[in-house]
């Protein structure tokens, strides 16, 4: 019992850790992926760095946007969820 009460304070810091940390986390985790597997050719978006495209041609892990200077070939995880969402959603 005694040794018990002496990880009592690693073990709540632990499951604080988790639920405020690592947890959110592989939430977020689970959108980004689902966001990137449901994306589709016409979709408007913005990249993590700024580009305004609407999508091209879709590939395994990449895509092609067109934009007004041209096309560009992305990787999918380089499109922000919550820009492109934002956007999705004025328009």
């Amino acid at each position: 019992m005694q040794d018990l009460l002496k990880f009592a304070p690693y073990l709540l810091m632990f499951v604080v850790l988790y639920f405020f940390m690592i947890r959110p986390q592989q939430k977020r985790a689970k959108n980004e992926k689902e966001f990137e597997s449901g994306l589709k050719v016409g979709d408007k978006i913005i990249t993590k760095s700024g580009i305004h495209g609407k999508i091209a041609e879709l590939a395994e892990t990449t895509v092609i946007i067109e934009t007004m200077s041209g096309k560009l070939k992305l990787e999918r995880s380089a499109i922000s969820m919550e820009m492109s969402a934002a956007l999705n959603k004025k328009a």
